[in-house]
C-alpha cells in the first residue's frame, strides 16, 4: 500500500512537471516569426493613396475594425468611430474583440512601422501576443511587401479615436494552439495586371475571401472544396448564415454568370444599402463586406471573377440562410 502511495505520488509530480514543461516550452519558443527586420516607411503621397485603397476596398480592413456598426441595417454599415475597434465576433473558441487600428494612444499611435508590419503579416502584436488567426495575417503574409508598406502609411492618416476596446480572451486550448500559428511571412511579387488570372488570385488572397468562402475544421480548409462555401456564421441579429459557392460549377456556383455580372452584383450592393432596408431580428443579413468591395475598381472585381473561373468547379449547393 506505502508502495502504491509513493508510485502515484512520483506519477503525479512527473505529470506535473511534464505539464510544466510544455507550458513553459510554448509560451519561450512560440509565436516563432523568425529574426525581425526593423522596417521604417517612407509614408509618401503614393504609399498612402494605394493605402487608401487596399484599407478601405481590397483588405477591407475597416469593416472588422469599426465596432460602432448599424447590425440592423442591410451590410451593417458603419455609423462612426471607424477604425476604432471593439467589434465583437460570434461564433469563435473565447470572446475575440477587433483592435484599435486608428493613429490614437489607445490605438498605433506609440506603435512603431515594425509593430504594425508584423501584427499584419505575422500575427504577433507589439508586446509579442499572437493574435487570433480571424486577422488575416497568414494571407498577409504572402502580400508584396510594398502594398504592405501602403496599408501601414495610409493607417497613420486616418483620424484617430480614443477608444480602449475589449480585451480578447481566447478559449482553452485555444489560447495556447494560437502561440503556434504566427510564424514568418514569405512576400511575393504583385502581379501584372496584365496577368489577369495571377493578378486576380493576388487579389483574392489579399482579400481573404477564402476565410469565408472555403469550409473549415479545427480551423483547416477542406481540400477539394475550395471556394465552394458552406463556412458559418451566426448573425448578431438571429439565425446564421453561409458564405456562398463561387466555383465555375454550372448548377451550384457562379459557372454561368459573367464577368459584367460579377461586377455588377458588387455596384448593386451600395443601392441597396442606399435604400436602407430595415432588418428585423430572425431576418437575413450578409456578413460579406460588399459595400467594402464595391469600391473595387472594375479592373480588379474582373480579375478576381477571371481567378475564379479558372478554378476547379465544385457541385456544392448551399442554403444560404437559416433561423
Amino acid at each position: 500500500m506505502k508502495f502504491f502511495w509513493i508510485l502515484l505520488k512520483v506519477t503525479t509530480l512527473t505529470i506535473f512537471l511534464i505539464l510544466i514543461g510544455g507550458f513553459s516550452f510554448l509560451y519561450i519558443k512560440y509565436p516563432d516569426i523568425g529574426k525581425k527586420e526593423e522596417i521604417k516607411i517612407e509614408h509618401t503621397p503614393e504609399q498612402i493613396r494605394r493605402g487608401e485603397y487596399l484599407v478601405k476596398h481590397v483588405a477591407a480592413c475597416l469593416g472588422c475594425h469599426t465596432g460602432d456598426k448599424n447590425n440592423l441595417k442591410l451590410y451593417n454599415p458603419i455609423v462612426k468611430n471607424i477604425g476604432a475597434g471593439n467589434g465583437k465576433f460570434l461564433g469563435l473558441p473565447g470572446d475575440f474583440y477587433s483592435k484599435n487600428i486608428t493613429p490614437a494612444l489607445t490605438g498605433l499611435k506609440n506603435w512603431t512601422d515594425t509593430d504594425i508590419f508584423y501584427a499584419i503579416t505575422a500575427g504577433v502584436s507589439k508586446d509579442g501576443t499572437p493574435l487570433f488567426p480571424l486577422m488575416p495575417y497568414e494571407n498577409y503574409a504572402q502580400m508584396d511587401k510594398e502594398d504592405i508598406y501602403s496599408i501601414i502609411a495610409y493607417l497613420r492618416t486616418i483620424p484617430p479615436v480614443e477608444n480602449q476596446v475589449e480585451k480578447s480572451k481566447p478559449d482553452f486550448p485555444m489560447n495556447l494552439i494560437m502561440r503556434t500559428i504566427p510564424k514568418a511571412p514569405e512576400f511575393s511579387q504583385r502581379p501584372e495586371p496584365e496577368d489577369t488570372v495571377a493578378y486576380g488570385k493576388y487579389l483574392y488572397t489579399l482579400a481573404s475571401c477564402d476565410h469565408c468562402h472555403t469550409q473549415k475544421i479545427n480551423g483547416k480548409s477542406l481540400e477539394g472544396m475550395e471556394h465552394a462555401g458552406g463556412f458559418e456564421l451566426p448573425l448578431s441579429t438571429g439565425g446564421k448564415v453561409r458564405s456562398t459557392n463561387i466555383t465555375p460549377d454550372i448548377q451550384t456556383g457562379i459557372g454561368l454568370w459573367t464577368r459584367e455580372n460579377f461586377i455588377a452584383r458588387f455596384k448593386a450592393s451600395v443601392a441597396r444599402a442606399k435604400a436602407n432596408p430595415d432588418i428585423k431580428p430572425g431576418e437575413f443579413n450578409s456578413l460579406m463586406p460588399w459595400l467594402e468591395y464595391a469600391g473595387m475598381t472594375d479592373q480588379d472585381l474582373g480579375a478576381i471573377f477571371a481567378y475564379l473561373m479558372s478554378s476547379k468547379p465544385v457541385s456544392n449547393k448551399i442554403q444560404i440562410f437559416e433561423k
